[in-house]
């Protein structure tokens, strides 16, 4: 059955619409807004979804108001935020390196982020907007080492998978030597944050995060096409008329900041930049890299597993990243036996 429609305007203007795919993305958009607004009602006062709704149309009481727009919303956007960039910034990699395995998780960016917010906590006794700005630097500075380091006359994805590796590695063993060099109070802070959390997130994490959202994602968005093409090959893409390592280039700098940014905010949440494009991309069954698709399912996949973490082990009492942790890894074992069993590694 053909899916694809072309739109044509009185203009001249004409547009392909993949119908498989617009579907998928609207359901996971409803997905999403119907687990914020559950995951809203849900905790220590709960409040029905109807209640949710007008309190957020500003119908509410007071006290609704209050923990609504107060106390719940800003760690809800705070989870969709970050989830959507964490599949951006998965799509992103996993697009360049053309790997399902290369994600920030498997490159070590969010191990460099973790080792900035390490260094402000361990070293430093840095404040909170410290330690975010600690975990931006981190995850910047290694994004640019493996970068560098996986440079030979370009950046290709199989060299850059390995060299992320290694410096995962690397980062991970800093990591555990500046634990070994914290005071108790500090340790226990730290492994607060390496988990990966939503609590407390309130509005002063919300607004960063939305800004750098609205600069990078129509920035990602619109070269889209040359990424598509870039999947075919450099030559064939220079060929068409693209300027490989810009595009490569330009996109690995906004997947670096969309991971260093979500992990700045709220930890080091595993694996959502991973399965995230993986499970659009089998939605959608498109070929390419599904951006916009695994921007919206990261969202719907952390505000998911926040609402799971709340309602089975109650609120605040299990951090999202355990949770996300359990279900990538299981993913990720999934993953590898459907390689292996295609014979791609």
């Amino acid at each position: 059955m053909r899916t694809n429609r072309a739109i044509r305007t009185s203009g001249g203007f004409s547009v392909r619409l993949d119908v498989r795919a617009t579907v998928a993305v609207a359901l996971i958009l409803l997905a999403a807004l119907t687990a914020s607004v559950v995951l809203i009602g849900t905790g220590d006062f709960p409040i029905p979804a109807g209640d949710v709704l007008k309190t957020l149309l500003g119908n509410g009481n007071a006290g609704q108001e209050f923990i609504v727009n107060e106390l719940r919303l800003p760690r809800v956007l705070v989870g969709l935020l970050v989830g959507a960039s964490l599949g951006l910034g998965g799509a992103l990699f996993q697009a360049v390196s053309r790997n399902p395995l290369g994600s920030p998780d498997v490159l070590g960016l969010s191990q460099g982020a973790t080792a900035g917010a390490l260094t402000m906590i361990v070293l430093f006794s840095g404040s909170a907007t410290q330690i975010t700005l600690g975990a931006l630097v981190g995850g910047l500075v290694t994004g640019l080492a493996i970068y560098l380091l996986a440079w030979k006359q370009g950046v290709h994805g199989y060299r850059l998978v390995l060299v992320g590796i290694g410096v995962s590695a690397i980062v991970t063993a800093v990591n555990g030597y500046l634990l070994t060099r914290s005071t108790l109070t500090e340790a226990a802070q730290a492994v607060v944050w390496m988990t990966g959390s939503l609590s407390g997130r309130d509005w002063t994490q919300v607004w960063p995060l939305l800004w750098l959202c609205a600069v990078l994602v129509p920035l990602v968005l619109a070269n889209g096409r040359g990424l598509r093409m870039m999947e075919m090959g450099d030559d064939v893409s220079n060929a068409l008329g693209v300027r490989v390592e810009r595009v490569r280039l330009l996109l690995l700098v906004a997947a670096v900041l969309l991971t260093a940014a979500a992990t700045a905010a709220a930890g080091p949440v595993s694996f959502v930049a991973l399965t995230a494009p993986q499970l659009a991309r089998r939605l959608t069954r498109s070929p390419g890299p599904n951006l916009l698709p695994s921007l919206c399912m990261g969202a719907t996949l952390l505000v998911t597993a926040d609402w799971v973490s709340q309602k089975v082990f109650g609120a605040d009492q299990l951090p999202v990243g355990v949770v996300t942790g359990v279900l990538g890894g299981l993913y990720l074992l999934w993953l590898l036996v459907t390689e292996r069993r295609a014979g791609r590694i």
